[in-house]
Parts: C-alpha cells; sequence; structure tokens
C-alpha cells in the first residue's frame, strides 16, 4: 500500500507561527492543519485522523494546558507536543503528568520541532505496536490439527500477506472472527489496529453514520462530527462482520466506495479519499440471497476475491480435546481451575453436533466448570448438562434415560423445549438468528416457542 502523508495539527493563536510551521511540516511531507484556538483544534480532531498535535499553551480562551487534558481524555492515543514562549520548569513539568510527550520552547527552532516530531511519531508507534502485540497475545490462535484446519492455516498464510480483499465464510459460532484477525496478524499492517463493525449489530439508520462518518447537525442527535469505519482504517483493514446482513440501500453506496475508494460523511459534501483492504464474513449463503434479491451480485464479486471456508465443529471432532484444552486454560486464568475433565467425559463431547460450534463448546466448559462437581468432570455430568439435544447423539450410551416412562407427545415437546432453548441461548436470545440457524421462518418459530411456553404452564396447572 502506498504510505500515507501523517497528519500534524498545530494549535497556535499567532497566525505567523502557524504559517511557517505549516511550511516546514509541508517541506518535511508531513501534512499540516491548523487551528487558531484551542476550541478550533477540538473541532478538527473530531472531523480529522491526525497523528500528532502541536499545542501552543498561551492562549485566549481555554489555554494549552486545559486543551491538552480534553485531547487525553477523546484521544487517549494521540501524542501532542507542547510549546510555549513562556515556559517554566513548572509549565513542562505539569505538562508532562497531562501527558505531553515533549515540550518546546519559542521562539522555534525549526530542526528541534522537527526532530521532536519524528522521536514523538516513532515512540507512539512503538506503543500502539506494543498494545496490539498485547491484544494479540489474548487471542486464540487457530487451535487444532486436523486436516481441514491445517488447511485453513495454510490458505491464510498464503493470503494474509498481499493486499487480497478475502470473504470469510461459515457458521454461527465457527471462529470467522479470529481468521480475520489471524489475517490481519500475518498482514503487512499488522502494526496498525484492524477496524471491525458488526453489520446486523447497527440499526438500518445508523449504519451508513458508522461507515461513513457524519458532519454535525445532518440528523438529529448528531451533535459533533464523527469519523466513519472506513476513515479510521485508512491504510489498514477494515472487517465487515454479517455483511449479509446489511440491506441493499447500504450495499450500493458500500460497493460504490469499495470501487472507488472514497465517499462523503453523512450530511458533508467533501471528499474523503481512503485507501482500505477489506475483510469481510457472512454465515449466509450469498449465492441464494442473490437468487432471492435479497444480496447484490456485483458487491459479492467484489468482496469474494478469495474466499475462505472455516468449517463447522462437526465436521472437526479431533479437535474437541485441543479445544477443550485452551479453554480450560482460558478459564483457570479467570479463576475457574482446579477441574479436570475424564476421558470418556471429553468422549461424549466429541459425539454430539455442537450446532453453535465453537462459541457453543466455550459456553459448554465455562458452565461445566461452574456447575459441576469439584475435582472430576464425568460422562454422566456431561451427558445432563447437554440434555435433550445430546441424547439424540450419544443414542444406546444410556443418554434417554430421562425419556423414560414419557409418552411420544410428552418426550417430543421435551426435546423441542430443550433444543430450543439451547439454540436461542446460542444466539442470545435473538429470535431472527436462531430462525435462520435452525431453517424455521421467524413466525413459526415465534408460534413454536408461545406454544411450548403455553403447554409448559398448563402442565404446571395440572400437578
Amino acid at each position: 500500500m502506498k504510505k500515507e502523508q501523517q497528519r500534524i495539527l498545530v494549535v497556535d493563536d499567532e497566525a505567523g507561527i502557524r504559517e511557517a510551521l505549516a511550511g516546514i511540516l509541508a517541506d518535511e511531507n508531513f501534512l499540516p492543519l491548523t487551528a487558531e484556538d484551542g476550541e478550533a483544534g477540538l473541532r478538527l480532531l473530531e472531523a480529522e485522523a491526525v497523528d500528532l498535535v502541536l499545542l501552543d499553551i498561551w492562549m485566549p480562551g481555554p489555554d494549552g494546558l486545559e486543551i491538552l487534558a480534553r485531547i487525553r481524555e477523546l484521544y487517549p492515543r494521540l501524542p501532542v507536543i507542547m510549546i510555549s514562549g513562556h515556559g517554566t520548569i513548572e509549565t513542562a513539568v505539569q505538562a508532562t503528568k497531562l501527558g505531553a510527550y515533549d515540550f518546546i520552547e519559542k521562539p522555534l527552532s525549526y530542526d528541534k520541532v522537527i526532530l521532536a516530531i519524528n522521536n514523538t511519531l516513532r515512540l507512539s508507534r512503538l506503543e500502539e505496536e506494543n498494545i496490539i502485540l498485547r491484544e494479540q497475545a489474548k487471542r486464540h490462535v487457530l487451535t487444532g490439527e486436523s486436516a481441514l484446519i491445517r488447511n485453513l492455516r495454510r490458505q491464510l498464510e498464503l493470503v494474509a500477506p498481499t493486499n487480497a480483499w478475502v470473504l470469510i465464510r461459515g457458521e454461527h459460532g465457527t471462529g470467522k472472527e479470529l481468521v480475520a484477525q489471524t489475517i490481519h496478524r500475518l498482514s503487512p499492517v499488522a502494526n496498525k489496529p484492524m477496524v471491525e463493525l458488526n453489520c446486523a449489530a447497527i440499526p438500518e439508520e445508523l449504519i451508513e453514520s458508522e461507515l461513513f462518518g457524519h458532519e454535525k447537525g445532518s440528523f438529529t442527535g448528531a451533535a459533533s462530527a464523527k469519523r466513519g469505519k472506513f476513515d479510521l482504517a485508512d491504510g489498514g483493514l477494515l472487517f465487515l462482520d454479517e455483511i449479509g446482513d446489511m440491506s441493499l440501500k447500504t450495499q450500493a453506496k458500500i460497493l460504490r466506495i469499495l470501487q472507488e475508494q472514497k465517499f462523503e460523511r453523512v450530511g458533508g459534501s467533501k471528499t474523503i479519499r481512503v485507501n482500505v483492504r477489506v475483510l469481510a464474513a457472512t454465515n449466509k449463503n450469498l449465492e441464494e440471497e442473490i437468487e432471492r434479491g435479497n444480496f447484490r451480485a456485483d458487491l459479492f464479486y467484489r468482496l469474494n476475491v478469495v474466499p475462505v471456508f472455516v468449517p463447522p465443529l462437526r465436521e472437526r471432532r479431533e479437535d474437541i480435546p485441543a479445544l477443550v484444552a485452551d479453554f480450560l486454560q482460558e478459564f483457570a486464568r479467570k479463576g475457574l481451575g482446579g477441574k479436570k475433565i475424564e476421558p470418556e467425559a471429553l468422549a461424549v463431547m466429541m459425539e454430539y453436533r455442537w450446532p453453535g460450534n465453537i462459541r457453543e463448546l466455550r459456553n459448554f466448559i465455562e458452565r461445566a466448570l461452574i456447575m459441576g462437581p469439584e475435582g472430576r468432570i464425568e460422562a454422566g455430568f456431561v451427558r445432563q448438562l447437554l440434555g435433550a439435544a445430546t441424547a439424540g447423539e450419544v443414542a444406546g450410551r444410556g443418554g434417554l434415560g430421562e425419556f423414560r416412562g414419557l409418552s411420544y407427545k410428552d418426550a417430543k415437546q421435551m426435546f423441542e423445549r430443550e433444543y430450543l432453548r439451547m439454540c436461542l441461548d446460542d444466539n442470545s436470545g435473538n429470535i431472527s438468528r436462531t430462525a435462520e440457524q435452525i431453517g424455521l421462518e421467524r413466525s413459526h418459530l415465534h408460534k413454536k416457542l408461545k406454544s411450548l411456553e403455553s403447554e409448559e404452564m398448563k402442565g404446571i396447572g395440572d400437578e
């Protein structure tokens, strides 16, 4: 990717200082922005991506130290260098305590200014890289040695170092976000944050603002200007999760931006150019969605440069022991250690289909550690926790005992009730996602839940 100019904001009430600094910054291949006072500087920070601020202390209105405190509160990672014509040791110490990287006195030596800027940018970049590395260290790697997962890792090792766009496909809970994080970690822009947007979690009326940003007053509640995800991801990676849930209207706007790499904020007229690599993920069959008229074919072909499929857990059950070991270590760090899962209990887990995939397995391990007996988690307890859904998977191994003595009608209702509760739990109670996962219309699932609830209450009343 082409290296972008770094933006330096100069905040000083003296026009001559602003003009002189802007000129020297431009000569050094920086992109200068200027503001005549602190409030104007804060407004610029709301609207523009800035890499460093040169901030005068003595200005009319809020002084530089007040503005520095507000910058640290609003943009804690943004480096600031203070400049002053009346510097004292006390002022420099106070500025440093407030988070300033450096302190320069007037009259300015432009060589010293450029040296301070370069040193500060280098320190800031190292701090950012350390933060990213710490965040990455907390994430799981792609665990497992099945043929499917080894093939997936090889694919990611090939595509990550390139600039190719990737469409990540797979069921709910298979680890699509983890795949995106792996691509980011192995990419040329691993030292920059990956900007993420869950397209299914943003209301339709707000998604354009989230993607493209908005200007102050562009709609009710827009009290200040805001940068969008495309703007924040400039020069790096943008991860669009659940891309299949985006409306056709938003799809059309995204397609234009993906093709042209430029856009206008909501309520604005200024064209903003970006250089963004896009990763997208979906659990939907986009070819079927195209046939139904729910997804644009041209957007699909634009995103689907390199398709990556994340296999469901039921197709790589040999990876379950390694995943369980990972989760046990994770929860031990959170104070849920001290319990061992017996091999027979692990065998029961490997026979289960895990419709919620890795997310369901992780939740199950946490539940087992919390609810299980001290010391060991045995097969019987695992069957008990998995409930009716497990019964169908482990028939002939004693897992159907809870159905003994029930009529066919009562057993069927019991299975449906427990199965639907499990699926709703996997989808955080979201009826629409649950209906899509199990292949029912939303209205039909809603009626089924009401019917089962009614039958359950009726049974309680009859006792």
